[in-house]
């Protein structure tokens, strides 16, 4: 058996490919990055190092390496053959894979099992993005009889690497796979450690709103209080307090959007809290808080859950907190904090907050929202 996976960055190679080869798959490595597709094509094995409760050192061999820019022939190959394509680039580079992947489902021969499409990205419903882009230039016969496309929901955190690790990638012992298993008809890949599910949309929600959102929280709330790491804000009553409150809110919506049992979801809530402590994992909270701009937009993170809950009557103030500390949160070489310094010198408070979050004047977040962006526009002050 055979999965191509485009992104050999660290989550593809310390999560996707990892698990990829755990289900007996060779994996073929797809990247344009020179060096590192080099050094892959050059070395038999790396060493994924898991951190955290039940620490562990897993080995992935058996996999090959192609440039997807200079090998782009290579690539369409291997697809033509394999069983499973699957994706960690970001979704904004998922356009670019189009092309390739729209080309080798054509080659695909008439008699072979469908291609196997799951783009595991950071973000909600990313293989529907996938598949209307392959869908845009696909040149073949009949699509639906050669691909089947599933969303997924992913969860693992990869912080920055030490110096010198070469290949060998650090994560932590926790890991979420969910993939939706409808498309598949009953023939969904046979892949230890994911969960398949029949409808996917209140786990990715359930992801975004705890995992997502508590970690920016930890981030934005780390920083203001001069903070390096996020395991150390974690580690400060006063901030992990703040990063409770915020999921207690998300929880309280989670439990009545989508029935999830209330103890359940408690359970999962504090599961990920002890993530965010683990010590062995050095991320900081400005990796973790960079780009803001797109983490307070109008579905994403904050906005989002706080937007249904004052549709619900619900006054969300954990969360307008961890807005507030977004609002204040810099980087640098972060075009996205940047843009945001720009909409808040250019901008009206009223305009401000229609451009940072999307909300509509008649939104029942909008006054509390525009009340905390007006403190941060120059000459403005809260209505």
């Amino acid at each position: 058996m055979k999965a191509v996976h485009f992104g050999a960055g660290n989550i593809g190679r310390g999560f996707v490919g990892l698990l990829l080869h755990e289900a007996g798959y060779e994996v073929v490595f797809a990247d344009v990055a020179d060096a590192l597709i080099d050094q892959l094509a050059s070395t038999p094995g790396y060493e994924v190092h898991e951190v955290g409760e039940e620490p562990a050192v897993k080995t992935v061999d058996n996999y090959r390496a192609l440039n997807s820019r200079s090998q782009e022939e290579e690539v369409v190959a291997e697809i033509a053959s394999a069983e499973i394509v699957t994706t960690a680039v970001g979704p904004n580079v998922l356009k670019f894979l189009a092309p390739v992947i729209a080309r080798a489902i054509a080659q695909r021969g008439a008699g072979s099992a469908p291609l196997q499409v799951m783009a595991c990205e950071n973000a909600i419903n990313a293989t529907d993005l996938l598949r209307r882009e392959v869908e845009q230039v696909y040149e073949g016969a009949d699509l639906t009889a050669r691909a089947v496309f599933a969303n997924t929901a992913v969860d693992r955190i990869v912080p920055n690497q030490a110096e010198g690790q070469g290949l060998d990638v650090t994560v932590e012992t926790f890991f979420e796979w969910v993939i939706d298993r409808t498309p598949f008809a009953g023939r969904a890949p046979e892949i230890p450690g994911a969960t398949y599910v029949d409808d996917l949309a209140p786990y990715i929600e359930r992801k975004l709103f705890t995992v997502n959102t508590g970690h920016a929280s930890a981030a934005y709330f780390g920083y203001a209080a001069g903070v390096d790491k996020i395991a150390d804000a974690m580690a400060d009553e006063g901030i992990a307090g703040k990063v409770r409150a915020v999921l207690d809110e998300t929880k309280q919506l989670l439990v009545s959007k989508h029935g999830f049992d209330e103890a359940e979801q408690e359970a999962y809530v504090q599961k990920i809290l002890r993530r965010f402590t683990n010590q062995h994992l050095p991320d900081t909270v400005v990796r973790v808080g960079r780009a803001p701009l797109r983490k307070l937009s109008r579905h994403e993170r904050f906005v989002g859950p706080a937007a249904e809950l004052a549709e619900q009557g619900v006054h969300p103030a954990a969360l307008l907190e961890a807005m507030r500390a977004a609002l204040t949160f810099t980087a640098q070489d972060d075009p996205e904090v940047a843009a945001l310094a720009e909409i808040l010198v250019s901008q009206s408070p009223d305009e401000a907050t229609t451009s940072i979050t999307g909300l509509g004047a008649d939104h029942p977040l909008y006054a509390p929202v525009r009340d905390l962006i007006a403190q941060h526009v120059p000459g403005h002050h809260p209505a």
